[in-house]
């Protein structure tokens, strides 16, 4: 019996972020929705509810009772679902839509989590994440690229090293440019964790201390990956990979967006990245896991179906990611709270 991946059309080169097809309504969506994504997002804009007057059906996450969202979104489409979405935040996206893809589906994505980088290089309005869901009634297709990490699907990017680091910080979620000011600095200096190495097509890179590998690349002048992406139907991974030997020397690199000290590359080879370990801590896509190693990360060229309302705000250029003052303003403090990069 053929899947309906099996019976998926081929990517058409014209469906582009900037060249979408109208799409016709579903008929049977169904919508995972996190009430506590982003401090209670869906909740305040209620996002459940207007799923439902739509016609959705909606499944309402339970925060004390985990569940397998990929293992409850691929029993929706043996149900019968003809579109899968999820209101809340990009770790939450990326499980979903890995099995839209495999389905052959499309997804619609409703910006309810804290920061919905996702959706804003898909150029939908974080401000008001119930305005997504014109996308059920109103919508148009795009046609973008998915990264995966072993077996496990990411829509920005996976972190190694000190980036890894970062998302284990519970302050990580509300404020992810003040927490990479705060903590990436000096564990790039004190770094003691697995020793990395990243290979890519003819690429090495030695002992890295801190690792993003992106869902189509962000600007080279953003080591912290806090921008935004020029596309998402590149079919190229973006890798960046740092090593400092002081953490003013870091936050000056931030400060300055200077790429000295840095590896940046846009490949469509798969990145692997080993170390001296069994399994590594990673951040993927915002969420604190772990993987065997070695990693290999590729792209799935054009994977993934997105619904988006026909009109939605413009894709703004791609803009020097915020919190720069901040950065500028740490940099002195951090140059005096540590000297040197400890070794041994």
């Amino acid at each position: 019996m053929r899947s309906r991946a099996d019976e998926r059309e081929p990517p058409d080169p014209a469906a582009t972020g900037s060249a979408p097809r109208v799409a016709a309504a579903p008929r049977r969506p169904f919508l995972i929705v996190n009430p506590r994504s982003g401090g209670g997002r869906a909740s305040r804009f209620r996002i459940a509810e207007r799923a439902r007057a739509l016609g959705a059906q909606v499944l309402l996450l339970d925060p004390s009772r985990p569940q397998d969202l990929a293992a409850v979104a691929r029993r929706a489409v043996d149900d019968g679902a003809d579109l899968l979405g999820v209101a809340g935040g990009d770790g939450t996206q990326a499980l979903v839509a890995g099995v839209a893809a495999e389905s052959g589906l499309p997804f619609v994505v409703i910006p309810a989590g804290t920061r919905n980088h996702f959706a804003m290089d898909l150029g939908l309005d974080r401000e008001d994440p119930s305005a997504a869901l014109k996308a059920l009634t109103d919508g148009v297709e795009l046609r973008v690229d998915l990264g995966y990490a072993g077996e496990r699907v990411f829509v920005n990017n996976v972190s190694f090293g000190a980036y890894a680091a970062l998302v284990q910080d519970p302050a990580y979620r509300q404020d992810k440019v003040g927490t990479t000011v705060r903590i990436l600095p000096e564990f790039l200096a004190r770094h003691k964790g697995p020793e990395l190495v990243v290979r890519a097509g003819l690429l090495t890179v030695d002992r890295p201390d801190a690792v993003l590998v992106s869902n189509n690349p962000y600007r080279v002048d953003d080591p912290a990956g806090l921008g935004r992406r020029a596309r998402l139907d590149s079919g190229l991974l973006g890798v960046l990979a740092a090593r400092a030997e002081t953490p003013a020397e870091t936050a000056a690199r931030l400060r300055s967006g200077q790429t000295h000290g840095l590896t940046h590359l846009a490949t469509p080879d798969d990145v692997v990245v080993h170390a001296d370990v069994a399994v590594v801590p990673v951040g993927l896509d915002g969420e604190a896991v772990t993987l065997p190693v070695p990693v290999r990360c590729r792209i799935g060229p054009r994977m993934l179906r997105v619904r988006v309302p026909r009109l939605r705000p413009a894709a703004a250029p791609a803009v020097r990611p915020p919190g720069w003052g901040t950065v500028r303003r740490a940099t002195s403090a951090v140059r005096r709270a540590v000297p040197g990069r400890r070794t041994g």
